[in-house]
């Protein structure tokens, strides 16, 4: 996905977290779903900071009323954004959390990234289904991206955070020096504070559209595929009755 949408979508997250780390008014909602961890391996050869942020219901409003307040936007102009802002994260169908990556001295190698980095909601682990590719090259200071995660189980097609308690992130240690010897970084949101609400309003609904219009194509496609089945299977069956007659009628 890292393409024309993907980079519109980068240049549009920059834009909220220069909103987000200067209004002071959202501050607090930005620090509740933003983790930051820091680490110097023992010859002090390098540095790395690590910050994860996971686009709760919460923070995504905060950063639509923060930039609606900003641009004094009508309530129509703001639901256009909002749905813009949530169709470009895939919130339909992934759970999206931004990583900033900031190294000194030693550089980071960490492709490919998406076999260091997974997400752990209860007993299940879940890799990336897209990611920053950016990641996968050498890191020497700052280097940000999206990273996407699965928002219904690949197996059992049920949504993964509906009844959870928390989701973690964890980040393996082997990738860094000065993260190298120490357990894995782990971050871990509490589901329970998410006091925002995404779902309704007319930003909502058009993303809800957009899934089904979706979902709606694949089954049509599948039954397709189906249906060609089943006409071989009952020409074949007609097929084998036929013979099954000649040879009975001699």
């Amino acid at each position: 996905m890292f393409s024309r949408k993907f980079t519109a979508l980068m240049v549009l997250l920059f834009a909220l977290c220069s909103v987000c780390y200067a209004a002071t008014d959202i501050d607090p909602v930005v620090r509740a779903w933003t983790h930051e961890t820091t680490a110097t391996d023992r010859d002090h050869e390098q540095t790395v900071k690590l910050r994860a942020t996971y686009y709760s219901n919460e923070y995504i409003e905060a950063l639509v009323a923060s930039e609606a307040e900003k641009n004094l936007w009508t309530a129509d102009e703001m639901e256009n954004y909002k749905y813009t802002l949530l169709k470009n994260l895939n919130l339909a169908e992934s759970i999206p959390f931004h990583i900033y990556m900031e190294v000194t001295g030693i550089p980071v190698y960490a492709g490919p990234f998406d076999k260091h980095i997974h997400m752990r909601v209860g007993k299940k682990v879940y890799e990336p289904i897209d990611y920053d590719k950016r990641f996968n090259f050498r890191i020497q200071g700052q280097r940000d991206g999206m990273v996407f995660f699965p928002r219904y189980d690949p197996k059992t097609g049920k949504e993964i955070l509906a009844g959870a308690k928390d989701v973690r992130v964890i980040f393996d240690n082997s990738v860094t020096h000065a993260f190298s010897g120490r357990s894995d970084v782990l971050w871990v949101w509490d589901l329970t504070r998410d006091r925002g609400k995404v779902g309704g309003g007319k930003a909502a609904n058009r993303l809800e559209v957009d899934r089904l219009l979706k979902r709606s194509d694949k089954l049509k496609a599948d039954r397709e595929a189906l249906q060609k089945q089943i006409d071989a299977l009952t020409k074949e069956y007609n097929d084998v009755n036929s013979r099954i007659d000649e040879l009975q009628a001699q």
